[in-house]
């Protein structure tokens, strides 16, 4: 077990190690994702230059051990999805590189393990990201959380109370677009299971002061831009608004109404939606948008002077609509205090708004529930002007300064101090001192200003400041005018007091903090708004409250209270830290401000927080927890160990293989100093968890097994019976079945040549169906393709139908297939067919070769020929040969078709003309000789019949059939044939067969044409001339078939032919017949070299 485990956590030690070495081979560039692992963890310049690393790179997370660092990008990075939260989710914290997720993963799993609270404090400037960082830790659990259909609703009001809240709670400051200006506090309950079933919000110092006043440059609560922006055009013309922001008092203050980086219309929208998902009756909604803008309409209340002092309102068109929403809020009260009824109603409406979402949240199951807190607040504020609320604001950033040191610096050192493990102490600034100063009893800074609230006679904003100048004067961290010194005195107004925060000086104008520390309402007021006919007023201002006559406590001090109860919700919780850090304060994108962050580094103890880490331990637990969480790890201490925990931790740490700088032991605790030697340790637990639960559930599963086996032969053994009989029973019935089935077909075979009745008809149907399915592939592909599938003679007649179809389809489908030349061609080898076919030799040779459109272009053509023929265009032309009337002697001529004449061409000079309308037919021989008869009438034009001698018989004969339109008019004679030489006279042609072919004229007068014996021919041999082959060796080939050799210049082609005339058919693989193209011809390919054989 022990050496097994090594291995494995070397394994798991590597796998680290890779993940860790990974991120640190770019560190030049990148930096490093944990500060820890910083050579100079003190230096805070070479933190700052390992922040800027990373922000160049858009890697706006780094850790501090646990801690989280974040810098605000300032614009949308592509590491929020979904895909995202499933990578980190249930991952040891290092294995990744830093995110929020990795924190609210590690927050979830631990309390999901050890069964207890926690809470995740996220602190900052205003507009460091804050907001945005817990809506993502909220989408997080959202997605990766374990759901039902009932616990969905949960989530969407959890999600959706975000946008209501940031609607009325949030606003645009010169710092951020969208700047919280209240704290949130809220919890996220989660059952046994780990799914998220309810939730409560705490809300603290909603900025009241903001309702009736902004800064330059920064604009109201975002609910009233919205409502003007995106209200349906019924709502707001029933609540007397305009859309035109410019119109109310109250938001125009701050000059920029419209921001482009806000859509209030969209948002608007998303609100809406958030109310009908957060449970808000439509009556809510109505006296809450009543509310809102009644609000605008005191903003627009104008007081003048009458003739005795008095204030009057000359225009009382608001006053109407206040009344028809605050009524009986009539005429003559509406004069009081304006703004002060604007503050209460606005403020005490946001903590009814808080309470409704609160109740939509709440879960009605009475057992525990665990639960992780998320802190929202507000962040350190340092502006122009510092009024009361930057003082309560920065003050709950001192408290919460004050827990972070509390509950880590402090604390880690007193706790290693109280174990017993040597610690190297680090000095900090314990900010308690600031604390105390605010805060505390009697002499405190809020102590004072409530007794200066509350004692009688005539209280200033003056007086208050000489009395903090006599009570606290003498104080380390508080400065005024009059307490400076000479160089001090310079930036500090005689109304000014400056307090030396943890972050940094902050001057505060002292004017303004009576008032808004009263916070107080005329009793008249307060009885008008009591008895409102708005559901929401009266709940907001109860009539318990004119009864009472104690008075009220100051802002500051339920402020303090309200703090003070936060802090001790979150000392009972643990705690995770994400600290975020604006980069530039223009929120321009990769703009890094070194000395801003730098500021920020300091006041938010980062640096204190880096040289703890360094200095102590990752991890901690106390004996009897480690033991009873890992004992399974050792065989000493499992299943049991009964000694002390602490020796059976050190067994079980020496049997794991920690090394000695990996942990320490203290009193009550083992420290463990690296995070990956805990991992290392979880990984085995897994692996040993899964081991044991397998043998458990072997051992278990065998017993039910066994119990369950007996049980099933019992019964199988009757199930045995009763199922041999129904197999039986089956297969008597299946036996009858083929008994009948059998008899049917032999009896239909029997009768198969019978007509169509009931004891032959399922015999024919299988007989149609399997010729049917055989036929399927015995279809012929093409017309020329004739065979057909024998049919059963029942089905004779069907096939008879089924062939003619399919004939049918076959010679459609190919008809349509043809192009319109080659129909042309088609045509002229139908005319060719009806001419020759069985008549003339070499017809069947002629069959596949096409024909040529002409043989002859018409450039070939004398230009004079063609002014001769006078613009008829030239259908045909080839060269022949002619035989003349006066010793029929051979003359190479151009025969010209034209669309109405032939003509027989001899260079420039038309010989002969002959119209088709005269000629009177066409002659030729049945044997293979290419000589073809002209017969022309008895006139003075004509001189005789034309005799020519053609290479392309059948595609000159058909053309001029064609042209002429006298098919009828061609004869294939048999030999000899008659024709006339002249006037009066004839003459006779002779064909025969001989040894070669020859014309010529006999001693008789007869021309004889002599027709080689069957099956010679000629071989042309094409040679490239600058071969220069030896004819004459080729004249001693041992080619038996060679009867003469006959040598050709083709000065056109640049080659030289080679003619031998053969006795025998030739054929060779390098040689194309031109026998085939009716010229009984080889040709040779043209590469210069012999043929072989």
């Amino acid at each position: 077990m022990g050496s097994s485990y090594l291995c494995m956590k070397e394994e798991v030690e590597d796998n680290t190690d890779i993940i860790m070495e990974g991120a640190l081979i770019a560190r030049d560039r990148v930096g490093v994702q944990d500060f820890v692992l910083l050579d100079s963890h003190t230096s805070e310049a070479a933190f700052l230059n390992n922040l800027r690393k990373r922000y160049q790179e858009n890697l706006i997370y780094t850790y501090i051990g646990t801690l989280l660092v974040s810098v605000n990008p300032y614009k949308e990075l592509d590491i929020y999805t979904v895909t995202q939260m499933q990578l980190y989710r249930g991952v040891n914290f290092f294995e990744l590189p830093p995110h929020l997720y990795a924190i609210a993963d590690n927050a979830y799993r631990v309390m999901c393990s050890e069964y207890n609270n926690h809470f995740i404090l996220i602190s900052g400037e205003s507009g460091a990201g804050k907001t945005e960082a817990s809506k993502k830790i909220l989408q997080y659990y959202a997605v990766t959380c374990p759901t039902t259909e009932q616990l969905q609703v949960v989530r969407d009001r959890l999600l959706l109370s975000n946008p209501v809240l940031e609607a009325f709670g949030n606003a645009k400051t010169l710092r951020n677009d969208n700047s919280s200006r209240f704290g949130k506090y809220m919890d996220i309950q989660f059952d046994f299971k780990g799914a998220p079933v309810g939730g409560h919000i705490l809300s603290y110092l909603i900025e009241k002061s903001r309702v009736v006043h902004q800064n330059h440059g920064e604009r109201n609560f975002h609910i009233f831009y919205q409502l003007l922006e995106g209200g349906e055009k019924d709502l707001l013309c029933w609540l007397g608004l305009e859309r035109n922001p410019q119109k109310y008092a109250y938001l125009v203050q701050g000059r920029c109404a419209k921001v482009f980086s806000i859509n209030d219309k969209n948002d608007w929208k998303i609100v809406r939606k958030a109310f009908s998902i957060i449970d808000f009756t439509e009556k809510d909604l109505e006296h809450l948008f009543g509310i809102v803008a009644s609000v605008l309409h005191l903003g627009n209340i104008q007081f003048e002077e009458d003739s005795n002092g008095h204030a009057i309102i000359r225009n009382g068109t608001q006053i109407k609509w206040i009344s028809k929403v605050l009524s009986p809020l009539n005429v003559d009260l509406a004069f009081y205090a304006r703004d002060a009824v604007a503050k209460a109603i606005y403020g005490r409406t946001f903590t009814w708004l808080v309470n409704k979402i609160n109740g939509s949240l709440a879960n009605k199951d009475s057992t525990r529930k665990t639960v992780i807190g998320l802190l929202d607040i507000y962040g350190f504020e340092v502006l122009d002007t510092n009024s009361f609320e930057q003082f309560c604001i920065n003050y709950c950033n001192e408290k919460l300064q004050q827990l972070l040191i509390e509950m880590t610096l402090k604390a880690e050192q007193e706790e290693y101090e109280m174990e017993g493990i040597e610690w190297e102490p680090i000095p900090y600034f314990n900010n308690k001192i600031i604390c105390d100063l605010v805060e505390q009893k009697h002499k405190g800074i809020i102590s004072i200003l409530d007794e200066e609230c509350l004692r009688p006679g005539e209280a200033t904003d003056l007086s208050f400041l000489e009395k903090l100048e006599e009570k606290v004067g003498d104080h380390a961290h508080f400065v005024t005018r009059k307490l400076a010194d000479q160089k001090t005195r310079k930036s500090i107004d005689w109304v000014d007091f400056r307090l030396l925060h943890y972050a940094g000086e902050v001057t505060y104008c002292a004017v303004g903090f009576l008032e808004k520390n009263n916070d107080l309402l005329y009793r008249n007021l307060k009885e008008v708004l009591c008895n409102s006919k708005n559901g929401i007023v009266r709940d907001c201002f109860l009539l318990s409250e004119l009864d009472s006559r104690r008075r009220p406590e100051t802002v500051a001090t339920q402020f303090k209270n309200s703090l003070m109860s936060l802090i001790e919700i979150l000392m009972s919780k643990e705690p995770s830290y994400i600290r975020c850090i604006k980069p530039n304060e223009n929120k321009e994108p990769g703009k890094f401000d070194d000395c801003l962050i730098r500021h920020q580094v300091k006041y938010l103890g980062l640096m204190e927080h880096l040289r703890v880490r360094r200095a102590g331990f990752a991890y901690r637990r106390k004996y009897e927890h480690f033991l009873r969480r890992y004992k399974s790890l050792c065989p000493a201490t499992w299943p049991h160990w009964h000694g002390p925990a602490a020796e059976g931790v050190e067994r079980l740490i020496k049997h794991i293989g920690y090394k000695p700088e990996e942990y320490k032991l203290g009193r009550t605790k083992i420290f463990i100093r690296f995070p990956k030697t805990l991992f290392a340790t979880e990984d085995a637990f897994e692996i040993r968890k899964h081991l044991l639960v397998s043998r458990l559930q072997a051992k278990y599963k065998g017993r039910l097994g066994k119990r369950d086996y007996q049980k099933k032969r019992k019964a199988a053994i009757k199930l045995e019976a009763c199922w041999r009989g129904v197999l039986a029973r089956k297969e008597a019935k299946k036996r009858t079945w083929a008994v009948q089935i059998i008899r049917k077909f032999i009896q239909g075979f029997i009768n198969r040549k019978k007509p169509l009745c009931p004891e032959n008809v399922e015999f024919v149907r299988l007989v149609q169906y399997k010729y049917l399915m055989k036929l399927r592939d015995h279809i012929p592909r093409n017309v020329l393709d004739k065979s057909w599938l024998q049919p059963p003679s029942i089905l004779e007649e069907i096939s008879e139908m089924l062939q003619k179809m399919c004939i049918r389809n076959l010679v459609r489908k190919y008809c349509r297939g043809v192009t319109p030349e080659r129909k042309v061609q088609l045509q002229q080898k139908a005319v060719t067919s009806a001419i020759f076919r069985g008549k003339k030799e070499g017809y069947q040779q002629s069959i596949n070769l096409p024909f040529a459109d002409t043989r002859l272009k018409e450039t070939d053509i004398n230009p004079k020929v063609l002014q001769l023929i006078q613009g008829e265009k030239v259908k045909y032309a080839t060269p022949v040969v002619k035989y003349d009337r006066n010793g029929f002697k051979a003359r190479e001529r151009l025969l010209v078709l034209t669309q109405s004449s032939a003509y027989v061409v001899e260079m420039a000079k038309i010989k002969q003309k002959i119209d088709y309308a005269t000629l009177k037919g066409i002659s030729t021989s049945n044997l293979g000789d290419g000589i073809v008869v002209m017969h022309v009438p008895e006139d003075n034009k004509q001189k005789g019949d034309v005799i020519l001698q053609c290479e392309h018989i059948f595609e000159m004969v058909t053309k001029l059939c064609m042209l002429a339109n006298k098919q009828n008019l061609v004869k294939v004679v048999k030999g000899s044939l008659r024709f006339r030489i002249g006037s009066g006279k004839e003459g006779t042609m002779v064909f025969t067969v001989g040894p070669e072919p020859h014309v010529f004229k006999a001693k008789d007068g007869q021309l004889t044409v002599v027709r080689p014996h069957q099956g010679t021919g000629s071989l042309v041999l094409a040679f490239p001339s600058d071969a220069q082959p030896l004819w004459e060796s080729l004249r001693k080939h041992p080619w038996k078939r060679v009867v003469s050799v006959k040598r050709l210049l083709n000065r056109n082609l640049k080659e030289t032919q080679f003619v031998f005339n053969l006795l025998t058919p030739f054929s060779h693989p390098r040689c194309q017949t031109r026998q085939s193209l009716d010229e009984k011809q080889f040709l040779v390919t043209r590469n210069g070299k012999e043929p072989a054989g």
